[in-house]
């Protein structure tokens, strides 16, 4: 009963990536830990889903620019068909206009490609509990960069009038890069009350997580990307 302890099972990872370099120094980084198991490569976005299908990889890290289907249609497909599977984008950049486009598509996060090894890591294991990847604040930063709804054209989701006036508060603090705390503090109100309103604003407007929360926010214009003047948006 001593040793190695209660094994728990490893976490399955599918890489895609149009770059066999990437995909082989992603493989070779993960290997060593006895948490991940590796089960497949993909070479385009295509083929990622079709793997999946026929793996059924616990998460499947994802570049979204990659030829015959570019991670965001790859990310799409995932998420309608194989739901428990779920998506970290990789990126080059740090801010991204395929970024908010996978996050919009169902991925869970992402992550730039020069993170550490540690960061890859920590990122696979947060999202195969099921939550985000993306820091708030540039979260912010990318959708209120690229997020551009025509004003006579802006989608109303789905359940925004039956919001209350304080979860719109909330979903409005939340879209301006505020965390949890950050929004407990402002509004004076508990941390399990934030959770609350949170959970309610996402079964409400009928969104999975934050990142797509944030993406009605600004969808809806409940908040307007500001222009960038030589300064980091407020927030």
């Amino acid at each position: 009963m001593t040793g190695t302890g209660p094994s728990r099972p490893r976490i399955r990872v599918l890489i895609a990536d149009d770059q066999p370099l990437v995909r082989r120094g992603l493989s070779l980084i993960l290997a060593p830990d006895p948490s991940f198991e590796v089960v497949g490569e993909a070479g385009d976005g295509a083929q990622a889903v079709t793997l999946a299908h026929r793996l059924r990889p616990d998460v499947v890290v994802m570049d979204i620019r990659m030829p015959v289907l570019d991670g965001v249609g790859a990310t799409g497909e995932l998420a309608a068909t194989l739901p428990g599977c779920r998506v970290l984008a990789l990126s080059t950049f740090d801010l991204d206009e395929y970024v908010v486009g996978a996050l919009r598509a169902g991925a869970y996060g992402f992550l730039p490609k020069d993170s550490s090894p540690e960061d890859l890591a920590a990122a696979i294991r947060t999202v195969h509990a099921g939550e985000a990847v993306v820091a708030p604040r540039l979260l912010t930063r990318l959708i209120s960069t690229y997020v551009r709804a025509p004003r006579e054209a802006r989608p109303v989701p789905a359940g925004l009038d039956e919001l209350t006036p304080r979860e719109v508060e909330v979903w409005r603090l939340m879209a301006t890069g505020l965390d949890n705390a950050g929004i407990a503090g402002d509004l004076d109100i508990s941390l399990s009350t934030v959770k609350n309103h949170i959970t309610s604003i996402f079964d409400k407007l009928a969104v999975r997580d934050r990142a797509q929360a944030v993406i009605a926010a600004y969808e809806s214009g409940l908040v307007t990307a500001r222009p960038a003047a030589g300064g980091r948006p407020a927030g």
